[in-house]
């Protein structure tokens, strides 16, 4: 069994606001001190949070071409304005599928 490394979340948030570079994370880390095993764990630990905010992201972009796209379905449905019928039908949808591809992108990248 390995020990388990903490990690300072504080300092995580921080190199993400300031969107430091790895190599200056690891240099810093090394100045600090750290040995090569907490200095891995606390990249694995950077690049995680990183990629969990974009992927909270690419969840809502996504969850709001859904939105987008069922709408555009149920008006295309109702038709309540027959003038706008090619606009919800075409462009609405096509808006909603372009947000929904662009979220994925950003989930699964």
């Amino acid at each position: 069994m390995t020990a388990s490394i903490e990690i300072d979340n504080q300092i995580l948030q921080e190199w993400i606001v300031t969107q430091m570079d790895p190599k200056a994370i690891e240099q810093e880390l090394k100045a600090l001190g750290y040995d090569e095993g907490k200095v891995s764990a606390y990249l694995k630990a950077y690049r995680k949070a990183k990629h969990a905010r974009r992927q909270f992201i690419g969840f809502m972009v996504t969850g709001l071409g859904a939105v987008l796209g069922f709408i555009s379905c149920v008006l295309s449905l109702v038709n309540p304005i027959p003038e706008l019928y090619n606009l919800i039908l075409f462009g609405l949808t096509s808006v909603a599928i372009l947000l929904i591809v662009a979220g994925m992108y950003l989930v699964f990248e």
